[in-house]
């Protein structure tokens, strides 16, 4: 049996015939006049599935087109022998009511053998069948394909509540803080036109907490699905304290975007946040931190027994003219205390050859949203006992030789973050208030013998001694260096001297593990462990340097 759209336009298409509205003598196939394609502009699409299409066929569902300015185009392609004042016919039926004459017919000269009209007046939640034929003079060609479509004219309703955070003006309190994961519940209906017909269904729900300037189009970006009754939960962690703004607007399957619905609240700061060395996003868990394919920054859990990112920054927040976060050097490990609330890890990104480094003060959750700051590059420099002395001579004034950099974790009483580089092949350390005062530079080593080590910075043990790792390019061996902390407070930094030194490891060649890291202790175990990601973009937890554990495929 045929569906319900070809069976309902079929009695008008015959009367139509018969009346000589679509005849087409016999001769026109003398002349090779024809039609050869159709397509309606925008082309018919069920945004929920991705399906486009202009049905031209007798078991295809036909697609939804929305909203347009003067209505949709529909084009013809057509050909003859002499190629000279060629147009095209075209007719247009109403698939739901069924009526008959055609609602629309109208006649268009082809352009380089296209011809294309305007359809007004359609209406809202009805289907349409329509034709072409090529004319030529008095010759008129066969009729091409029946093709179909579904037109809905009216945008869905949208509203949200939430019982983690309420209306503002609801005067009922907030049961989570700002940093905390909340559901917003999301309700939509896509309205039945007055005039009969159907709407075409609300494919997905489109948000943004607070930043409402992106642009996307159909359901890409951050979306929601919405269930059978039109509902849908939305877990969306609040990264600012205060009052905070939820945009929703839904998407229906013709591509008809709503109004956007502004859903106010506000946000209490946490009087205990939790406070992790390693955690970017608040949720005192250390993170690991890589670019996913696209350029965006995912962050995963220390914790996590999968690869899927808990949290993700957009690649248009990076701070580069491209706008993406895989050609950058990132590290975290640590917070100036007082700065900012709650406590949660400062990142630092360089782009190498670059003498700027951005330094990014964490105060939303590492959502990048509150702007960065140029990191200062220390005016002096100190020798192992802390005094100021002059700098070396092969000290550059900005941080354009820096070839990498990790943060080695807090040197003092408090969290405040530490910088390990390789500048012409040696270690210099970095410590103290980056964003106003001014670290001091200190030259780990003077052997010239780093180039050729990828570094990692494990963070410190249960004991509060630190370490430094390397990875040796050209063999794989991974070389680990213990940095004691002394009875003063300070630490010993003499076991850099030689990078050859403290082989741990081998089999970590470049070929099969591209990029190596750590983000502390992952297992509880007081121990600092591994992470790497793999040629196929696998990434791999190991207990220490050993037992590694296939979380899967990164994005």
């Amino acid at each position: 049996m045929k569906p319900a759209h070809l069976r309902r336009w079929g009695a008008a298409a015959t009367a139509a015939m018969a009346a000589g509205l679509l005849a087409a003598p016999a001769a026109a196939a003398d002349t090779g006049l024809r039609v050869t394609t159709t397509t309606a502009s925008p082309q018919p699409r069920t945004v929920s599935t991705g399906a486009v299409t202009d049905a031209c066929d007798s078991t295809t569902t036909p697609g939804w087109i929305g909203r347009t300015v003067d209505g949709p185009a529909l084009d013809a392609t057509v050909t003859a022998e002499q190629p000279t004042g060629l147009s095209a016919r075209f007719a247009v039926w109403d698939s739901t009511t069924g009526t008959d004459p055609a609602v629309f017919s109208g006649t268009a000269p082809a352009v380089a053998g296209r011809a294309r009209i305007t359809v007004p007046g359609l209406a809202d939640g009805h289907g349409y069948t329509w034709q072409a034929r090529a004319l030529q003079g008095h010759k008129i060609s066969p009729a091409s394909a029946d093709c179909h479509f579904r037109v809905d004219l009216t945008s869905a309703i949208v509203a949200v509540t939430s019982t983690d955070f309420p209306p503002v003006g609801s005067g009922q309190k907030p049961n989570k803080y700002a940093g905390e994961t909340a559901a917003f519940v999301i309700s939509g209906t896509d309205p039945v036109p007055a005039g009969g017909g159907e709407a075409s269904g609300i494919a997905c729900y489109r948000y943004a907490l607070n930043d409402h300037s992106a642009v996307y189009s159909g359901c890409a970006g951050p979306t929601v699905q919405p269930g059978p009754d039109g509902t849908a939960t939305l877990d969306v962690k609040v990264k600012e304290w205060g009052s905070n703004t939820l945009y929703v607007e839904a998407v229906d399957n013709a591509g008809n975007v709503s109004q956007a619905f502004a859903y106010n609240f506000y946000a209490p700061s946490n009087p205990n946040p939790p406070s992790t060395l390693g955690d970017v996003d608040g949720d005192g868990v250390a993170d690991i931190v890589l670019p996913d394919t696209q350029g965006n920054l995912q962050y995963i859990s220390a914790s996590a027994s999968e690869s899927t990112p808990h949290a993700v920054v957009e690649a248009r927040r990076a701070p580069s003219d491209q706008r993406n976060w895989s050609a950058l050097q990132i590290a975290h490990r640590g917070w100036n205390p007082g700065a900012h609330a709650p406590s949660m890890d400062d990142v630092f990104i360089h782009q190498p050859g670059s003498g700027w480094m951005n330094l990014y003060q964490n105060s939303d959750y590492g959502a990048f949203e509150g702007g960065m700051t140029s990191a200062r590059r220390p005016k002096e420099c100190q020798d192992t006992t802390g005094a100021t002395v002059s700098c070396p001579a092969d000290y550059a004034s900005d941080w354009s030789k820096v070839d990498q950099l990790v943060a080695l974790g807090p040197l003092g009483g408090d969290p405040s973050p530490s910088l390990v580089t390789l500048e012409r092949g040696n270690l210099w350390l970095y410590s103290g208030n980056f964003a106003f005062f001014g670290p001091k530079a200190h030259k780990l080593t003077t052997s010239g013998a780093w180039n050729g080590y990828d570094l990692i910075a494990p963070g410190a043990d249960a004991a509060g001694n630190l370490a430094l790792w390397a990875r040796e390019r050209a063999t794989g061996t991974l070389h680990a260096y213990p940095l004691p902390k002394k009875a003063d407070g300070t630490f010993d930094f003499s076991a850099l001297a030689d990078p050859s030194s403290g082989a741990v490891a081998t089999g970590f060649t470049v070929d099969a593990y591209p990029t190596l890291g750590s983000s502390g202790d992952l297992d509880g175990d007081g121990t600092p462990d591994l992470w790497a990601v793999t040629a196929d973009r696998h990434l791999l937890t190991y207990k220490g340097f050993t037992t590694p554990k296939d979380l899967g495929v990164l994005r």
